[in-house]
């Protein structure tokens, strides 16, 4: 049996409900060199959201969002449901916030 516990996975974190719950773990799932894709979903975030300190960990940690929110393709790159599969199919785990 080998340990796979400390391998380095691709980690999808999908921000559907808490934005700066879902950017905080996703810097620190940095932390153990995982590759983290981050994608804002559902709602445009608030300036109070997008000026938060989480978002600052976000950049950082060099971590590029993306969304599915239309109204946020000025900031970010925006993903069709087709890219937004391939995210999920290609990452070792998604979390969901």
């Amino acid at each position: 049996m080998t340990d796979t516990g400390s391998s380095v996975k691709r980690i999808l974190v999908l921000s559907r409900n808490d934005p700066a719950e879902a950017m905080r773990v996703a810097a620190g799932l940095t932390i153990f060199g995982h590759q983290i894709d981050f994608v804002f979903m559902h709602r445009v975030l608030t300036e109070e959201q997008a000026g938060c300190e989480q978002a600052e960990l976000l950049e950082l940690c060099e971590i590029t969002p993306q969304t599915t929110v239309v109204a946020m393709q000025e900031h970010f790159t925006l993903l069709d449901d087709d890219a937004l599969a391939t995210l999920i199919t290609r990452s070792d785990s998604v979390i969901s916030l």
